[in-house]
């Protein structure tokens, strides 16, 4: 399995099929913007999107070197999926863009429910976000390959966050061990080639036509992650609790997996 590079038009057209499903609020889905600043200073509008129908909640905005990061936390599946478009190094004989998936399990509390998303409102638009809380960096083997065409029984939107990345879409054992159990389908899943002898960092590797072992981070520098309770007070004393706001954070993800050449981690030389 490999990472696919796409023509620029089918991306165009990509993205546009993506955008009309997924970003344009539909029913019972609302949206909210905010300006978040990244950890690199830049200042990026971010899109966060509430889906209480579906049941789910998706963050996206773009980095400052181009790269759109789109995230999807499925709450009805307990799935979490990140999505990145890549800018290529043209220069270098890449496409214009590189796309890649992955796929884990969503634990509990780490985002806030979609009707609480749903209801999110800002007073000042203008204001730059930065996360209350930065939580440490999520390490992840993604040592298996992910079949989409079977996709549809783990996650409804995995299809269409996924489908532009096609042969790059990965997810960890620990998880494919959790789903079997549940009943998916092993077919889905394809082990990958990460404990091969000699494998070697994508950033020690000097042929680019090298398999190598790549690494990709990504953070999301700003979303509700919590959410927070007050109290009234009546006359006698006795308090009740209610919701009265959201505290934000920002996670970062390292995910390592293996490619069949160097020439798909053109970043790890810059790390």
């Amino acid at each position: 399995m490999f990472a696919r590079w796409i023509s620029p038009g089918s991306v165009r057209l990509t993205l546009l099929l993506w955008l009309l499903t997924v970003s344009v609020p539909l029913g019972s889905a609302s949206e909210l913007k905010v300006r978040v600043r990244l950890a690199d200073g830049q200042i990026t509008d971010e899109l966060l999107e509430a889906d209480s129908e579906r049941d789910s909640i998706t963050v996206e905005f773009k980095q400052g070197d181009g790269t759109l990061i789109t995230f999807v936390a499925d709450f009805k599946q307990d799935v979490k999926i990140f999505r990145a478009l890549i800018l290529g190094e043209l220069e270098r004989g890449q496409s214009q863009y590189q796309a890649l998936c992955f796929i884990t399990r969503l634990n509990h509390n780490e985002i806030i429910p979609s009707e609480s998303m749903a209801r999110l409102r800002q007073k000042n638009p203008q204001a730059i976000r930065t996360a209350e809380e930065k939580r440490s960096t999520e390490m992840l083997s993604m040592n298996v390959a992910v079949n989409l065409t079977r996709t549809w029984q783990l996650s409804a939107h995995i299809h269409n966050m996924c489908s532009v990345a096609r042969e790059a879409v990965y997810t960890r054992e620990a998880d494919v061990r959790h789903w079997l159990d549940r009943g998916m389908e092993g077919s889905m899943f394809e082990p990958q080639a990460m404990e091969v002898p000699g494998l070697q960092s994508c950033g020690t590797v000097k042929d680019l036509w090298q398999p190598c072992s790549c690494s990709y981070n990504l953070r999301l520098e700003w979303y509700p992650c919590l959410l927070k309770y007050c109290r009234n007070r009546d006359v006698s004393g006795k308090g009740s609790p209610y919701k009265c706001g959201i505290k934000s954070c920002s996670k970062g993800y390292q995910f390592t997996y293996y490619v069949p050449h160097k020439q798909l981690c053109l970043w790890e030389e810059e790390t």
